[in-house]
């Protein structure tokens, strides 16, 4: 048996990435993933990636298009899981913006507005719309993913940084809330591979070069390999237990910090 055999769970961001990598790890766990993205295309890739690779195993997946920065479709995405599944056991939000840095003073409103409503907004809405449903069996996992750039308040990122740690206190508050119905809320907190890391190394090669330098690990993380078990025991039994956390998965990254040297003009 798989440790998630039976579950279903949806992973917003699902098809690149770190939000990838735990669809994958889910899905050889035995679980039904729902990858919720706006790309048809690389949803469905990366559903067919997850049927080859784990069907054996009892995993399986499925893809709703969906706009994690509009309410409508993030309820409407719960919603459609439970119509079809009947139930809903454990929450991945992974989906954020990538690229784009300004000094604080220059930051627009709209670039603000957008990070705020794809990092928190869209976990607020999908956690309240599961919610109900995990309460009812007794069962959820909520796993939402955060940032050390918020928590060491990364330069030029005003954007992201604080999106994500309005994430973080949302995360407790639910951990808070919703642990006597047998729902934990947990935050990981990745360095992994992914488009916003491709994008970083390309544009500022020696950055890159001296945060993997810092890293004790000396390497960015598998986002299956190196992220997906964490979020496995996450969303298992095995994790009842352990909720309101903020767990970093990162080699250890954390530690004294990361560099984060590149400026900007004034």
């Amino acid at each position: 048996m798989g440790r998630l055999d039976g579950r279903v769970a949806i992973v917003t961001g699902g098809a690149r990435g770190v939000g990838l990598g735990v669809a994958r790890a889910f899905a050889s766990e035995g679980a039904r993933v729902v990858i919720a993205n706006r790309s048809e295309a690389a949803a469905a890739e990366a559903v067919a990636g997850i049927e080859r690779d784990f069907a054996d195993r009892g995993g399986a997946a499925c893809a709703i298009p969906t706009d994690v920065a509009d309410e409508a479709s993030v309820r409407s995405l719960v919603g459609a899981v439970v119509d079809r599944f009947g139930r809903v056991d454990a929450l991945v939000n992974n989906a954020t913006p990538s690229g784009g840095t300004a000094r604080l003073e220059r930051m627009r409103q709209d670039v603000m507005e957008q990070y705020v409503r794809v990092n928190y907004y869209a976990a607020f809405w999908s956690m309240q719309a599961a919610f109900p449903h995990m309460k009812a069996a007794g069962f959820g996992r909520i796993v939402n993913m955060a940032s050390l750039n918020g928590i060491n308040a990364h330069r030029f990122t005003a954007m992201y940084n604080g999106a994500k740690e309005a994430l973080r206190a949302l995360s407790r508050t639910a951990a808070a809330e919703w642990a006597r119905y047998g729902v934990t809320c947990n935050v990981i907190c990745p360095a992994a591979v992914s488009d916003a890391w491709l994008g970083f190394e390309r544009f500022d090669p020696e950055g890159a070069r001296k945060i993997l330098d810092a890293n004790p690990s000396h390497r960015m993380g598998d986002p299956e390999a190196d992220i997906g078990p964490l979020a496995v025991f996450l969303a298992s039994e095995e994790s009842r237990y352990v909720t309101g956390n903020t767990i970093h998965a990162d080699g250890g990254g954390h530690i004294n910090g990361v560099p984060w040297t590149f400026d900007l003009p004034e």
